[in-house]
């Protein structure tokens, strides 16, 4: 069985996530122990008892998600005694999700990943003012398609890109609130099956995002990023890629570029994977891998529970 695990992005927190393994396994609350000392306050605390509102601003979501994904990391690896770059041949995540997949693999630390998405969140939300950026989800229509409607929704001024190709008939729109709105008229128009705003705090993946995309290059420039232990499907190439310097450039770039999530899964079909293993909170990845990556298994790891059963699915098949 050749497997990938692959790490969610913002939008999957939930309050308690990431609880159950701290309980059971002491290897995962080490994860949030390190992460709150990185930060120098207790995000756990937040993690596990809320409220929502806070949890969701992105500086605290996306270093709480990959807190709860390493997390799950840790259990894996101490309830199979393996670690997970002998138990996967690459790793992947969306977004906010590649720093997970990077620290997984040990090419970042865990409480430099904690600091760089704090700073990635702050600077993120602070590139566009409040009120000015939006994001909209497109359903039902083509790439070609959704690429078409952003560019004539930006002809008529501001922006408006494609910021997530997530599946086939799921994309996500990013840019100026104007031409998102003027998108999503003509998406109707265009026979899209469904097209809505999304409640986000900022335009996500866009040119709007330059301003942050500076900031966390800066903070990159001084970052430790060794070679992982196994190849990341970089979301803005959708290939595998190992070379550090290379992956600091991309992760640069990513701030700005579309997250090619359906040619990653193609790209791990190509490479003849067979299970995809989502590792932290929520199952949106799995769920959009059962087009994307047709026949592949499919696990969960999000509670302790889910943990132990694929440890013991592991060891059947060593």
């Amino acid at each position: 069985m050749t497997m990938i695990a692959v790490f969610p992005g913002q939008g999957a927190q939930a309050v308690g996530m990431g609880r159950s393994l701290c309980e059971a396994y002491p290897a995962a609350r080490a994860v949030f122990e390190e992460v709150d000392a990185a930060l120098g306050e207790p995000l756990s605390s937040l993690v596990f008892e809320g409220p929502i509102e806070q949890l969701t601003l992105t500086a605290n979501a996306q270093p709480a998600l990959m807190a709860t994904s390493l997390a799950a990391v840790r259990a894996l690896e101490a309830a199979s005694g393996r670690r997970l770059t002998e138990l996967v041949g690459c790793v992947a995540g969306h977004s906010l999700g590649e720093y997970s997949a990077l620290a997984a693999a040990g090419a970042i630390a865990i409480g430099d990943a904690a600091r760089l998405l704090r700073l990635r969140g702050q600077a993120m939300q602070e590139a566009v003012p409040a009120g000015e950026g939006a994001m909209a989800a497109v359903l039902g229509a083509d790439v070609a398609t959704v690429e078409a409607i952003a560019a004539a929704a930006a002809a008529e001024g501001g922006v408006c890109e494609l910021a997530n190709d997530n599946g086939e008939g799921q994309q996500v729109l990013s840019g100026s609130k104007a031409a998102v709105e003027r998108a999503l008229v003509l998406a109707k128009e265009k026979g899209a099956r469904r097209s809505v705003m999304l409640q986000v705090s900022a335009p996500f993946h866009c040119a709007l995002m330059a301003p942050a995309a500076e900031r966390l290059a800066a903070a990159l420039a001084q970052a430790t990023i060794v070679r992982p232990g196994v190849p990341l499907i970089a979301n803005v190439t959708a290939a595998p890629v190992e070379e550090p310097e290379r992956i600091r450039a991309l992760l640069v770039e990513q701030v700005t570029a579309r997250v090619r999530w359906r040619e990653s899964m193609a790209a791990m079909a190509g490479l003849g994977v067979t299970a995809v293993v989502e590792l932290g909170a929520g199952k949106v990845l799995t769920g959009l891998a059962k087009r994307g990556v047709p026949g592949a298994r499919l696990i969960n790891l999000q509670e302790a529970a889910d943990v132990e059963a694929a440890a013991a699915a592991l060891a059947k098949e060593a």
